[in-house]
């Protein structure tokens, strides 16, 4: 039996190339006579970079840039030559990740995707043609106004005075001074949601909570990024109309409108990974799947790894396993999304979760030969 294993980052835990190690080891212990073939993933988030290098190479160039607060971080872009020029890619998590700050740091009425604008114009700089930027795990809210900033657009309030860092900041914003220092590059925002900009199924409304917001804070957060959005479809030439609420503007706090509004366009992150590795054909092949993240719950339906894998297998009429840290989704949800079995390293450990994030890498081997084992017992 030929078995495909492609899951994500377990987050703070396991980063994709490893996950599958140690599923794969698991398989093998309970089924060595499988052929079992690994194409670690990613969607965007934490650990774009590492995947996209993994698969096709190039030149990968330290930068420095800063954190959600303005301290000094190392990043670092990634360049690929093609067919049609050189490819820049970047990972906008390395300046606005969540991971980044300490629990009690997080607030996205203060924190700014300002470093990831320093990213893109060392990519930039590169002379690439395209620059491709992952989003995903941001610690931000401020529908980009930092990274725009660090390219050279700033935003002003009605008195004409830049406007400080932050998502909270937005409510003032009155024009836009400055041009964007692209030199004519294309972006592409690999996004691993499609949520709009704001709203209920918004940047502020969904992940608001999640980066520090209180329900106040999500209720203004939403209303200074709608002012922004305004602003930026007014002020900047090619911003497409009705910003707000184009799919994947919502992307790491807004950062995906701010590519949109900038010319750029956004892409499944899943999907922009699973060519450059070859997953088609790795899934023409399977004949089981499996994938798998930290957390299994309903954002993962919308974009994620395991959506888009499961969505794939079953169109080839694949059997879909998720191997994840918890699982927060119902057995009929995941079946209708493709999933065909779920499996939590939560439960295996008797719901002990810290000991599942200690334990992850030994929890994931002999889980996956738990599943190996009933497998071959059914062939």
């Amino acid at each position: 039996m030929r078995v495909l294993i492609c899951p994500d980052k377990f987050a703070g835990t396991l980063s994709a190339p490893q996950v599958a190690a140690a599923i794969a080891e698991g398989w093998r212990d309970r089924a060595p006579g499988d052929e079992v073939v690994l194409r670690p993933l990613a969607d965007g988030g934490p650990g774009f970079i590492e995947v996209v290098a993994a698969a096709v190479g190039g030149r990968r160039l330290p930068v420095r840039t800063v954190d959600p607060l303005g301290r000094p971080v190392s990043g670092e872009v990634l360049v690929v030559e093609d067919a049609v020029g050189p490819t820049a890619y970047v990972e906008s998590a390395q300046a606005c990740g969540l991971h980044l700050l300490a629990a009690h740091e997080r607030d996205p009425k203060a924190t700014t995707s300002y470093g990831l604008g320093l990213l893109i114009a060392a990519a930039v700089e590169t002379g690439a043609r395209r620059v491709v930027i992952g989003l995903g795990g941001s610690a931000t809210n401020d529908a980009g106004a930092g990274m725009l900033a660090a390219l050279g657009v700033a935003t002003l309030d009605e008195a004409g005075y830049a406007l400080p860092y932050g998502g909270a900041a937005l409510v003032a914003a009155a024009a836009l001074d400055g041009v964007p220092r692209l030199r004519g590059v294309e972006l592409v925002a690999a996004t691993d949601v499609d949520n709009p900009l704001t709203g209920p199924q918004g940047a502020a409304s969904v992940y608001g909570p999640q980066k520090g917001a209180t329900q106040r804070d999500v209720l203004l957060l939403d209303a200074a990024v709608a002012r922004f959005a305004a602003v930026l479809e007014r002020d900047l030439p090619g911003c497409p109309p009705g910003l707000a609420g184009l799919p994947g503007a919502g992307a790491a706090g807004g950062i995906g409108g701010a590519i949109l509004a900038l010319g750029g366009r956004c892409e499944s992150g899943i999907a922009l990974v699973s060519r450059l590795i070859g997953l088609d054909a790795a899934l023409d092949a399977a004949d089981v799947v499996i994938t798998g993240e930290g957390s299994f719950d309903h954002q993962s339906l919308r974009g994620k790894v395991v959506a888009g894998v499961a969505a794939a297998a079953r169109a080839r009429g694949r059997p879909c396993v998720v191997l994840a840290g918890r699982v927060a989704v119902a057995e009929t949800e995941a079946a209708s999304a493709g999933v065909t079995e779920a499996h939590a390293l939560v439960d295996y450990f008797d719901g002990d979760a810290e000991r599942a994030m200690r334990e992850a890498a030994a929890g994931l081997r002999a889980l996956a030969a738990e599943v190996a084992g009933r497998w071959v017992a059914g062939r």
